[in-house]
């Protein structure tokens, strides 16, 4: 499973890369695994998502450590989109939910959560 396909867009991206820790139990990941999964996910998660610009939501899994990869509009505010995120249908409810599998506490929101990464490296033009 080496490789995946990225979507082309009409629009110039930005790529936001954030991580999360995950309870180190074995149980709980593959649950939280689940819940992330086709059919299984909340459709007013992934209703929210597009609905506040994110144009692309990827997560990558290796133990307990979560990456995220987000594309989304190169004009985007991410920070606002974010808030915006918190306040839709059902977001907080969910982001209470998965903090039972995150180093998270209750309450915290989908940003307070995931950390943004610092990129050191690519291929330069």
């Amino acid at each position: 499973m080496e490789g995946y396909r990225v979507k082309e867009y009409r629009v110039p991206v930005k790529r936001y890369v954030r991580t999360l820790t995950l309870r180190d139990d074995s149980a709980l990941i593959a649950e939280y695994r689940m819940r992330h999964s086709r059919g299984a996910i909340w459709q007013e998660i992934l209703d929210g998502i597009k609905a506040v610009g994110i144009l692309e939501m990827e997560i990558y899994i290796r133990g307990t450590l979560l990456i995220m990869i987000l594309e989304a509009p190169a004009d985007l505010d991410l920070d606002a989109a974010m808030e915006r995120l918190a306040t839709l249908p059902r977001q907080q409810e969910w982001e209470d939910y998965m903090a039972i599998f995150q180093q998270a506490g209750p309450g915290a929101t989908s940003s307070d959560k995931w950390q943004p990464m610092e990129r050191m490296f690519h291929l330069y033009d």
